[in-house]
């Protein structure tokens, strides 16, 4: 395909922690001008599965996409998928866990802001959150603002349900990327240079990190990403031309649950796209009416 302007493979909708329907992402891309797009929710294939069954002849490119939170003993990683088939056995089995696993935290996660802070709710919001395709912490701060347990949904996560740690309630990095290379797709780690809140992984530490998980199958970074600085941006284009792998650019984007633009990507003009970034779109299977 030819190299689009613009591109953002790295978005949510309300299917996870967006607060934009999958209808209203294609109508904001489309006003956006972006050429190439994919929606990634936590552990879902719903959303992408509603965008393919409304795109029309004309619209923007479109690629499937997922995102994992993946945690072993070596450290937390999210995990994205790309161009997978949706009904594929291996993907819609790692969906049910991730959406397993991310109702147990949500569980552990009430108990602890009752246990520690006194914070209780209603049992009709409780089982609204648990209704929901996968909920997270956004859903569970706005509840929190709107009991008046925290003036902002900001401050809720960060002081308060940041301080719960979920142990090993998370899909492993080879399990995930099993799972998307087994349905067709591409597994690329997201935003490879932040681990866990502040935390930055960097230099030897990440060259230790990405060879381990290229051991596992991983395919490709997020170099270009709305939060990172020229350095990381370098760093992350410089890693995947060592190790020959994809590159793909995403804002993150999650409506009004994050101060993210869409398409804020950090990309340079498209004549001076890397090539792991155009070997990406040539490969990567695009759905296009």
């Amino acid at each position: 395909m030819n190299n689009p302007k613009i591109i953002d493979m790295h978005m949510h909708t309300s299917v996870s922690d967006g607060t934009d329907t999958p209808e209203q992402i294609v109508g904001r891309v489309k006003e956006a001008g972006i050429g190439l797009f994919s929606i990634t929710d936590h552990d879902a294939v719903k959303g992408c599965k509603t965008v393919l069954g409304i795109l029309q002849n004309g619209d923007p490119a479109f690629v499937t996409g997922v995102e994992f939170s993946c945690k072993d003993e070596k450290g937390r990683y999210h995990i994205l998928g790309y161009g997978y088939d949706t009904d594929a056995e291996a993907i819609v089995a790692i969906t049910r866990k991730g959406h397993a696993l991310r109702l147990e935290k949500l569980q552990k996660r009430l108990d602890y802001l009752k246990s520690e802070f006194g914070f209780s709710f209603s049992g009709e919001d409780v089982s609204a959150l648990f209704s929901l395709d996968n909920p997270g912490k956004p859903h569970v701060a706005n509840l929190m603002v709107r009991y008046g347990y925290a003036p902002s949904k900001e401050e809720a996560i960060t002081r308060y349900i940041n301080g719960f740690r979920a142990g090993d309630a998370y899909v492993r990095p080879e399990e995930a990327i099993d799972a998307i290379t087994s349905s067709g797709g591409i597994p690329v780690l997201a935003h490879p240079s932040y681990g866990r809140g502040d935390e930055l992984i960097l230099g030897d530490e990440m060259d230790s990190r990405l060879r381990r998980l290229i051991g596992f199958g991983l395919l490709g970074v997020e170099a270009f990403y709305s939060g990172f600085t020229p350095r990381l941006q370098k760093e992350m284009l410089g890693f995947a031309g060592k190790y020959g792998l994809y590159v793909t650019a995403g804002s993150d984007y999650h409506g009004k649950n994050k101060l993210v633009r869409l398409a804020d990507t950090n990309l340079p003009d498209e004549s001076e796209y890397p090539q792991g970034l155009i070997r990406f779109m040539n490969e990567v299977k695009i759905s296009q009416p």
